[in-house]
């Protein structure tokens, strides 16, 4: 097995690997969001998923250890803090690019154009001219506006003269009437 692993196939999927990580998560995702937590966490996972997924490409694996690893993956997201949709994204991506690496009984050729078309969409979708319209934040309010539910176009103008933005949505996500606090997802233009 080792000599399998050591082979210069294997090496040069790990090669494909560990450049389109590099490429995903420090060439779009950190240069675009400067998230040096997040950075850290999805290229080792890569790793990580790459050398569990080149070893178990290589025995007999069941289904149903399959599924115990996903089981325990879901587990893992479970206990961990929040993090965004953008974030999860990436994350989920460098365990894409790891997967399609590491799995033999598909050709290098095929391996990557997949691995390129996966690099050159997320480039695409998340370039800041597609959505450069439009951003997001969280906030947290002090007090619960009378008219949050009641009142959606009210609430959005309020919030547009509060924070000097054009409020396009906006989402609340907790009302907590004890300590009269009101979390909110705004979605803004700058004016």
């Amino acid at each position: 097995m080792l000599e399998h692993i050591l082979s210069p196939e294997t090496l040069f999927r790990f090669a494909i690997n560990i450049t389109a990580m590099v490429v995903l998560v420090f060439g779009l995702f950190y240069r675009r969001y400067r998230d040096k937590e997040l950075v850290t966490a999805a290229s080792l996972f890569n790793v990580f998923a790459f050398g569990v997924l080149t070893v178990l490409s290589m025995v007999d694996f069941s289904l149903a250890a399959g599924f115990g690893l996903f089981a325990i993956l879901a587990l893992f997201t479970l206990r961990s803090e929040p993090i965004s949709k953008v974030e999860i994204t990436y994350f989920f991506g460098s365990i894409t690019i790891a997967v399609i690496c590491s799995v033999h009984g598909t050709g290098l050729p095929f391996v990557g154009l997949i691995v390129s078309l996966v690099l050159l969409g997320a480039w695409v979708l998340d370039h800041p001219r597609i959505l450069q319209s439009s951003d997001g934040v969280k906030i947290t309010l002090d007090k619960i506006d009378p008219h949050a539910l009641s009142d959606t176009e009210a609430m959005r103008k309020d919030l547009s003269m509060r924070l000097g933005v054009d409020v396009m949505s906006y989402q609340i996500t907790a009302l907590d009437y004890i300590n009269d606090m009101a979390r909110i997802n705004v979605f803004f233009r700058k004016q």
